[in-house]
């Protein structure tokens, strides 16, 4: 195969993945909204960009009261999307261009929609139905107040109650109730679900909240003050966050998983404390686990030595491969990130949306300033660095033309969760979710016929696919290029730390290929040898301010 040996076990654990979320990547039947034929049809870019694998975030039946992750019916596509047949074509053609498939399984909840669900709220108290969820009374006088006072990650309670009065957890959203992991039957319903898309040939699978699946929900239910004093020490028994039992769930789909020949990978998305993360990338659990930590991470070397440092002695207790990470669907993108002046919201992110729709605000009410030439410069420098790291690097759509955020995105086109329940205080993820462009021009950049679900702005024209693709200072062109030159390099899981100067991080990998990024104001010198690639142009052979570049030593 041209990217991938498709037959290889361990092709994950250096794999460069390409998250697409379907609904913002390409629309092929017109509607607005990107779909499965839209993914097909741009097979050819994704082979030309030089990938392993696409990660594919949630096509299911869906409200998309959470982009997605509301879904209805675990084992079909959404109407919106396409058909399972649509399905089955594009993992063809995605096997045919050497690159493999990871699916979303969303395992925490379901959609209110789902049919296990409505069954649920037709049936009575204390029924086998409502056993699959959390369903408790409520408390006070007549059970009007929730059974705890925790609130939902989205903001307001995490208790919604139900026409006879009981009333079900949602951590998420209301139309997200959590499943229960205690219950056998949800245990079967999703061993069943991963034999249903690994036997349509899916390669892996991405588990989202993967850290929430069990719960003790023993009398009394902790306060949420309590639920926050639990979380130190980290020892594998707090009531609703990482908890040591989930395991059980995830070994026994690792043997389902290991039945397939090569094995199915998977990847927790795991929102712990790093010295618990190797419990989900163990081979006997899930194999592999995210690592966030860059995403929160200020642009400075010595941080970023210590993340990586930290990550790789986490791989090797694991057995498993590093992941590495700067944007998704989730966070606001990186390019932006590193044009934001550190503030209140650390590495400049965005909390609050003006009333205005304007786009950065911190939440001390003051508005940062975004220095995009910088922002970008830093990305590729960032981007370039990462990919010379042993282990899997994982890319989000559109990262490789060096889009910002759309942080100006007006309060009545937000789809984000975050927004309403937030009282419009939050703008929610919407920003690294509009469609991404192809064209320079057209309703919605050759993203599709009939518009774009979320408006792109005008400057998307000169960071188009078309724009960029003929480039050779591009950002696209400098990904592709980086992605040659890594699937020739890439070898061992281990790097060297070479003594620098101050504000250099240098690293060097086998085969004599050195990685040098430079966080200082001070051209530095390169090692002798072929340069290989940089991240933007060097300044009469000197390494500029913010500039990665990959040497190969002479021999």
């Amino acid at each position: 195969m041209s990217n991938q040996d498709m037959a290889d076990s361990d092709w994950w654990r250096q794999a460069v993945v390409y998250q697409v979320y379907p609904r913002s990547f390409a629309d092929h039947d017109g509607d607005g909204v990107g779909d499965l034929p839209g993914i097909t049809s741009r097979v050819g870019y994704l082979k030309a960009l030089g990938i392993d694998a696409v990660w594919l975030s949630p096509f299911y039946p869906s409200a998309l009261a959470d982009g997605g992750y509301d879904v209805d019916d675990y084992r079909d596509v959404d109407p919106l999307l396409g058909t399972l047949a649509d399905f089955d074509a594009m993992v063809t053609a995605l096997h045919d261009a050497g690159i493999k498939l990871i699916v979303d399984i969303v395992p925490n909840h379901t959609s209110n929609r789902h049919r296990w669900f409505r069954e649920a709220l037709a049936s009575a108290p204390g029924s086998p139905a409502r056993q699959r969820y959390h369903f408790r009374d409520g408390t006070g006088p007549d059970g009007s107040e929730p059974p705890s006072d925790w609130p939902s990650m989205f903001g307001g309670p995490a208790w919604h109650r139900v026409p006879d009065g009981q009333w079900y957890l949602h951590l998420f959203a209301p139309e997200q109730p959590d499943l229960n992991w205690d219950n056998p039957e949800v245990r079967e319903d999703f061993v069943t679900t991963l034999r249903f898309w690994s036997d349509r040939g899916v390669d892996g699978f991405r588990i989202d909240v993967a850290h929430a699946l069990t719960k003790d929900m023993s009398d009394p239910l902790p306060s949420a003050p309590d639920l926050t004093e639990q979380q130190q020490p980290l020892v594998g028994d707090h009531p609703i966050w990482d908890r040591d039992d989930a395991q059980e769930v995830f070994r026994e789909w690792r043997k389902v998983l290991n039945e397939y020949d090569p094995p199915r990978t998977a990847v927790a998305e795991a929102w712990c404390h790093p010295s618990r993360r190797a419990r989900y990338a163990r081979p006997e659990s899930l194999g592999q686990a995210f690592n966030f930590d860059l995403l929160q991470a200020d642009w400075d070397p010595g941080i970023f030595r210590t993340v990586i440092t930290r990550n790789l002695e986490a791989s090797a207790e694991s057995g498993s491969s590093s992941t590495w990470v700067l944007s998704n669907h989730d966070v606001v993108r990186h390019a932006s990130r590193y044009g934001l002046p550190a503030g209140p919201d650390g590495c400049g992110v965005p909390a609050e949306l003006g009333q205005d729709g304007k786009g950065w605000v911190n939440t001390d009410g003051t508005t940062p300033q975004l220095d995009p030439e910088r922002g970008l410069q830093r990305a590729r420098a960032a981007s370039l660095l990462l990919l010379a790291l042993p282990g899997s690097t994982y890319l989000y759509q559109g990262e490789e033309l060096g889009l910002h955020e759309v942080a100006d995105l007006p309060g009545d086109v937000l789809q984000d969760p975050t927004f309403e329940r937030s009282g419009h205080t939050q703008k929610g993820r919407d920003g690294a979710r509009v469609p991404i462009p192809w064209t320079r021009e057209g309703s919605s950049f050759g993203f599709g016929s009939g518009g774009a679900h979320l408006p792109q702005p005008r400057w998307f024209a000169a960071l188009s696919v078309q724009a960029e693709q003929d480039d050779p200072a591009s950002t696209l062109s400098l990904y592709r290029a980086a992605l040659a030159v890594r699937a020739r390099l890439q070898g061992g899981e281990s790097l060297v730390w070479e003594d620098s100067i101050p504000n250099l991080l240098h690293f060097t990998r086998p085969g004599g290929w050195h990685c040098l990024t430079n966080f200082g104001a001070a051209p530095v010198e390169l090692p002798a040898g072929e340069i290989m690639v940089t991240s933007g142009p060097l300044h009469h052979g000197l390494l500029p301010q913010d500039t990665t570049a990959w040497v190969v030593a002479a021999h």
